[in-house]
């Protein structure tokens, strides 16, 4: 999918050789060195494989404390320009390695743990954004992209309120408290040092390398595919705003070159229940029937995010509808 894009763009300018030359160098002309930090994980890999479909030189910077090199198979076999570095983000070394390629954009996606956490876990995803918004001032870097989890960020939202916008910002536990200083931080180094970021608000992201422990959808499709029961908390009327892998990368893309200084959800706006959820992954399958457990008492009742300014500032929009992203991710695809 990813190595067609670039292709269609050539091709869109038809037969006439002096378009088509424009294009290829307008495709030339904006390549870039770029640094995934975190790039070994589910998102991160998927961003990898479109960064090197489209040319860019890629270096890859992770602890492997969650991601995996496994991840990264399709990447290394691609033929571009990857490199892979076993490195501490907060680390001299990983410091040294910024200065020393000196990218055009750095991307973050590994700042906010998922899940339950203690306080020093997450005090210490500011400071790899402390660390990280540094070596960038100090080697010059121009933007940086990081994700945050939208869930932590939005408070518990009434139904009216949904889909919630970017300027409704009520963090939720110390998850949402610790992700909201972020952005307070990016934009500070903006406004004082000029480097520019957009901090992109995640909903529910899911697809093909996702662990189970990694996600609703991808814990689902686990219980489905073995033929065990998923525990869904609650009483599965709950819901989540899913987006498919492929969408959000897209989006972290155009959060490369467009959307500086901004806040930006990544979601289709869309609720999806967790019963509706489950109905969808089993669907054709002999598979045990999903186990109800307590809900947690902060759990979010209802969810999503809006992608209007995602739209007016990245000029993205999701397009793949949830029964067509869980069958991609049944075939691995």
């Amino acid at each position: 999918v990813y190595k067609r894009q670039g292709r269609d763009r050539a091709e869109h300018a038809g037969s006439d050789p002096r378009r088509c030359a424009s294009v290829v160098a307008r495709l030339s002309s904006s390549l870039m060195r770029v640094v995934v930090i975190g790039g070994a994980g589910f998102i991160g890999s998927h961003l990898v494989d479109r960064l090197l479909a489209e040319g860019h030189e890629v270096d890859v910077i992770d602890d492997l404390s969650t991601g995996s090199l496994g991840a990264l198979a399709d990447a290394r076999a691609s033929g571009g320009s990857l490199k892979i570095h076993h490195l501490d983000a907060t680390s001299a070394d990983a410091d040294t390695l910024i200065g020393m390629r000196s990218p055009e954009v750095v991307y973050h996606l590994a700042l906010v743990p998922r899940g339950r956490h203690t306080a020093p876990e997450y005090a210490t995803g500011f400071a790899a954004a402390l660390t990280t918004l540094e070596a960038c001032r100090r080697h010059r870097v121009s933007k940086v992209v990081v994700t945050l989890p939208a869930s932590a960020m939005y408070g518990q939202p009434s139904v009216s309120s949904l889909p919630a916008k970017e300027g409704e910002l009520e963090p939720r536990g110390v998850r949402g408290v610790v992700s909201r200083a972020i952005v307070d931080l990016l934009t500070t180094y903006r406004e004082q040092h000029a480097i520019e970021f957009t901090a992109l608000a995640m909903a529910t992201v899911y697809g093909p390398r996702q662990r189970p422990e990694g996600g609703v959808v991808a814990a689902v499709e686990h219980a489905a595919a073995t033929g065990t029961a998923a525990t869904i908390e609650g009483d599965g009327r709950q819901t989540r705003d899913l987006v498919f892998v492929d969408d959000a990368v897209d989006a972290l893309v155009k959060a490369g070159e467009r959307g500086s200084g901004l806040l930006v959800n990544v979601g289709t706006g869309e609720q999806t229940s967790l019963r509706d959820l489950w109905a969808m992954v089993s669907d054709g399958r002999v598979v045990m029937a999903q186990v109800s457990a307590p809900p947690r008492p902060d759990d979010l009742v209802r969810f999503a995010v809006s992608p209007v300014r995602a739209r007016i500032h990245l000029q993205w929009s999701p397009w793949t509808e949830v029964a067509t992203g869980l069958a991609r991710l049944r075939e691995g695809a």
